[in-house]
This record gives C-alpha cells, sequence and structure tokens, in this order.
C-alpha cells in the first residue's frame, strides 16, 4: 500500500493571541528548540512515511524557512520528500483555502500525480509522539474506507473536539463535530487515513463539504466503512495559551509523560548553530530547559528557555516560556509568562506580578483569563515598567507604546506607531 501524508499547516488560530499574529500556528516554538510542526514531520519519518507534503496558507514563511528541504527529518528526497503546497489560482480553484477538506480537494491532482492507495491526513499543530505504521495495519485489517485516529478526553472539554461514538468493532456509528453535550467523550485526534479513490471521490461529488470534522466525516459515517484507531499515548493540542503554557512546562516533570530523550523516536528539528549553554557563577537554576546558546547569569526556576537567550545577574524567570534570542535586563522580573522571540526585557522591568490573577484581558477575556501574560515578537520592555496579569503586548511594540509605567492586568498595550 503506497501512502502519501498531507500535514494540514495553514490555519490562523487566534486562540493564541500574539504568538500566531507572526506565523503560522504551526511554526510556533515549543520546548525550547523545537516547532510544533516537527512532531509532525518526524512522526512521518519514523514511521518510515518518506512522501510528505505540507499545506499552508496563513502566514507561511516562517514554516516555510523552518522546513527548507527537509533534511532534519530526512526527507531531502529525489523520490518522495517533503514539499509545500500553498493556495494557488486555477481553473476551478479559487486560491484561499475555506477549510481543511477544501485544502485538500485544491490538491487532488497532487495525490493523482503520486499515485497513492491511501492518503494520511495530519494537523500540523498538535505535540505527540506516534507510529503510524500500527494505524495502517487496522485499516487494512478492519476494510476501512476510512479510519479516524480516536482518544478518550475530558469530558468537561468534549465541546472542543469531534466526537465519536462506537460499536463493539470500533465501526464508528456517528461523528459531531465539537457539540455541546456530547454522548461520549471519543474525541478525534484530526488524524484520518483515507483510500485515495474514495477521498478523491467525496471531494469532487460534495464541493460544499469545506472541513473534515464537520462536513465530510458525519457524510461518510451514514454511508461507508469508517472505522476509530484508539491511541492510548501522550497527545496535546495546543491550541489555547494554557494548553501551550501547560504543555511546556509538563516537560519539566522528573518523568514527562513526553519523552524528548527517547532514542528509539527521535524528534528531528532545524537546529540553530549555537554554542553550549552557560550557566554563570552567581545563576540560581532548578528545573529548567536550557536550550544551546543561553546564557543565565540570574535566577530562572521551573522554565523553559529556548536557544541565545541571555538573562542578566539578577534577573529572575520563574514558570515561564521564553522564546529564541530574547534579552532579560539585570534585575528584571518574569512570572508566568509566555516571551516571543527577540524580546527585549529591560532592567529592573517586572513581568506577570501582582495579585490580582482573576482580572481577564479587556480585550480576550475568553482566551486570556488564567493569569498568563504574553509579550510578542521584538517587543521592547523598558527599564522599571511594570506588567500585570493576563496582559498582552504586541508584537514589535517600542518603549515608547507604553502609556504609563505600569499596566495594569488585564490590559493590552499596542503598537502605536505604524512602519
Amino acid at each position: 500500500m503506497k501512502v502519501i501524508a498531507l500535514i494540514m499547516a495553514g490555519g490562523a488560530n487566534q486562540n493564541l493571541s500574539v504568538l500566531t499574529a507572526v506565523r503560522a500556528e504551526a511554526a510556533i516554538p515549543f520546548g525550547g528548540k523545537f516547532r510544533i510542526i516537527d512532531f509532525a514531520l518526524s512522526n512521518c519519518s519514523n514511521s518510515q512515511i518518506y512522501d510528505v507534503s505540507v499545506l499552508t496558507q496563513y502566514m507561511p514563511r516562517s514554516l516555510n524557512d523552518h522546513i527548507g528541504a527537509g533534511k532534519p527529518w530526512e526527507l531531502d528526497r529525489s523520490r518522495g520528500g517533503v514539499r509545500l503546497l500553498q493556495p494557488y489560482l486555477g481553473p476551478g480553484i479559487s486560491g484561499w483555502q475555506k477549510g481543511t477538506a477544501d485544502a485538500v480537494r485544491q490538491n487532488l491532482d497532487f495525490i493523482e500525480e503520486h499515485r497513492a492507495d491511501a492518503v494520511l491526513i495530519l494537523g500540523g499543530n498538535h505535540v505527540y509522539k506516534m507510529d503510524y505504521r500500527a494505524m495502517l495495519r487496522f485499516h487494512r485489517e478492519t476494510g476501512a474506507d476510512v479510519t479516524v485516529c480516536m482518544r478518550s478526553v475530558n469530558p468537561f472539554e468534549t465541546h472542543r473536539f469531534g466526537i465519536l461514538t462506537i460499536d463493539a468493532n470500533q465501526r464508528v456509528l456517528t461523528f459531531q463535530e465539537k457539540p455541546k453535550r456530547a454522548r461520549d467523550n471519543l474525541a478525534s485526534m484530526g488524524i484520518y487515513l483515507f483510500n485515495a479513490d474514495l477521498l478523491r471521490e467525496h471531494l469532487l461529488a460534495h464541493p460544499a463539504h469545506l472541513d473534515f470534522g464537520r462536513d465530510v466525516l458525519p457524510h461518510l459515517v451514514k454511508t461507508r466503512r469508517v472505522f476509530a484507531y484508539k491511541y492510548e499515548g501522550y497527545w496535546a493540542n495546543v491550541g489555547t495559551l494554557q494548553a501551550y503554557w501547560e504543555a511546556n512546562l509538563a516537560l519539566l516533570a522528573e518523568t514527562p509523560a513526553l519523552d524528548l530523550y527517547d532514542p528509539d523516536w527521535v524528534i528531528h528539528t532545524r537546529s540553530e548553530e549555537q554554542p553550549p549553554a552557560k550557566i554563570g557563577p552567581q545563576a540560581r537554576v532548578g528545573g529548567n530547559l536550557l536550550s544551546n546558546g543561553s546564557i543565565v547569569n540570574g535566577t530562572v526556576e521551573h522554565s523553559v528557555i529556548s536557544p541565545g537567550v541571555y538573562i542578566a545577574e539578577g534577573a529572575t524567570v520563574t514558570n515561564s516560556i521564553v522564546m529564541n534570542d530574547c534579552r532579560i535586563g539585570a534585575g528584571a522580573v518574569i512570572n508566568q509568562a509566555i516571551v516571543d522571540k527577540e524580546v527585549l526585557v529591560g532592567e529592573g522591568a517586572q513581568i506577570g506580578v501582582g495579585g490580582d490573577t482573576y482580572i481577564p484581558n479587556a480585550n480576550a477575556p475568553d482566551r486570556l483569563n488564567t493569569g498568563l501574560t504574553v509579550i510578542g515578537k521584538r517587543a521592547r520592555i523598558p527599564d522599571e515598567v511594570v506588567i500585570g496579569h493576563n496582559v498582552v503586548v504586541e508584537p514589535f511594540v517600542e518603549a515608547a507604546d507604553f502609556p504609563a509605567s505600569s499596566i495594569p492586568s488585564g490590559q493590552t498595550v499596542t503598537r502605536t506607531r505604524r512602519p
């Protein structure tokens, strides 16, 4: 059976606030040195699936630069390998993709050219390690037309997922996308294995079906053999700020559920040329991930530090994610924050302080209400400024954009001067 993989990486997830203001969700850094899409790409390579296409759309430059020719994942091949497929204009093609199924529909010619027997459709925005070969065996053994990868989720979170009901043979009886009231807690992981002929036939016959979860699968469970493959391993949907922060900090556990050090299932990435991490004589560190090129002269506790970060003497970073090439000034304090790449935090600045963690962000109360503060890419935080909880500092903000020396919890600092 010839299998090709399509990784859906074109979405613009507003739930991730300023993190997706400058890049696609799949390109967001994770776990210090990785990006989210590294997990799907590594799973394909480790599963010996070497014909992989990444479907991009929203702000793809970071993703394109990161993947390149695919060498870190052994996907730089003369036959097969990795390809980046962008939206385009053509006969019957309007350009902008309107959903996951529509994105695949626009690339059916690519599937036909590769004469695939089956198409593995993956999300580029999930963190997990999975051998897809077990799912392929299940698909063949059951004689399925479509196989959906599923797992049990917290009953209080079923509204975030496509929910399945199955019979004793794991055949899918119903599929509801993000129901208000779910009949079960078996959730789709956004991983689908289609017989290629069926996929092509259905997408051409139903042009109004734009999304796999909302349109395609609810229809097919009534007419075709759709089965559910249950996955028992670690899997994280990091599509909210809180989920993203929790998944990163969970890596700091003594025995984390996601093992990044497994020699039998390596997560590959495009690594920067950086020297080893350096911890100064006056530094205090405990329970962190420190990436290559980082220099710590201050205090860092229970945090994830990406490559090239400099933390000056007297600075304190706790319960935070600090991305590539940030500079944290002397005496600065960062607590319960996500700091995007290339941010400059001035001397004595304080981020994520105060006891009023209950005040949600005024512009996004549903997305930022747990006490996290988020600093956008290349922002400049002035010396001695005090920033509360649930605050958003937009990308590229300059010191002159700060309206005061104290930013109360729940506020947003915007860029007032545009180029």
